[in-house]
């Protein structure tokens, strides 16, 4: 359990901040994203710190139980299968991604209450 809160902690705060970003200047990272998704570059580097996060959440928290805990379980699985996804099929992933890209805003509230879920369990439950 230690583990989870640390990891909800971590996330909470990540999620909030990141969703309230996109809040609140949603045209600025509409053209972030835009641009992130142009860039090979920024596209291998962002596969990497995606394989990287999502093994070490899946390495150190893979529990499937019917709790909270398991939202850290599938975020790190989602982003071990987005690292495979931008090196595996990064055309693929680019054309998945740019519809939903386009309502940064809908994106950052979903962001924005993940990370205050997680950072209500990883802080104060």
């Amino acid at each position: 359990m230690e583990t989870s809160i640390l990891v909800a902690q971590i996330l909470g705060l990540v999620y909030v901040v990141l969703g309230l970003g996109m809040l609140l200047n949603g045209a600025y990272y509409k053209k972030t994203f835009d641009e992130l998704l142009k860039s090979p570059s920024f596209m291998f580097f962002g596969g990497i710190m995606s394989l990287i996060l999502g093994f070490l959440i899946v390495r150190v928290h893979n529990f499937w139980v019917m709790d909270w805990t398991v939202i850290v379980t599938i975020i790190g699985w989602g982003a071990l299968l987005k690292g495979f996804m931008i090196f595996l099929a990064p055309k693929a992933l680019i054309s998945f991604s740019k519809p939903i890209l386009k309502n940064v805003q809908l994106i950052g509230f979903f962001a924005f209450v993940l990370g205050l879920v997680m950072g209500y369990f990883g802080f104060f439950a």
